[in-house]
């Protein structure tokens, strides 16, 4: 359900974040905002205000699967017949 008036704050990142994936213009519309860039402007400025940086909408986009790196050495044998 799209807001009524154009949110602030966490409600707009909440919001922003919650609708990135479907583009600016969905999400704009969905957060109370008519005109895209307006919209970008105010999230950015959001995000600002709690020590956050972005550059586009997509940063708002969390990887739901992220790639583990573990770091380390591998310990094997030579070959497989030298355990």
């Amino acid at each position: 359900m799209a807001a009524s008036s154009p949110l602030t704050g966490i409600a707009l990142i909440d919001c922003a974040k919650a609708n990135a994936k479907k583009g600016a213009e969905f999400a704009a519309k969905q957060c109370g905002y008519s005109n895209p860039a307006q919209f970008l402007t105010a999230v950015q400025d959001a995000c600002q205000s709690i020590g956050v940086d972005i550059d586009e909408l997509q940063d708002l986009v969390s990887d739901p699967h992220p790639t583990k790196v573990i770091s380390g050495i591998e310990i094997a044998p030579e070959t497989p017949t030298s355990l």
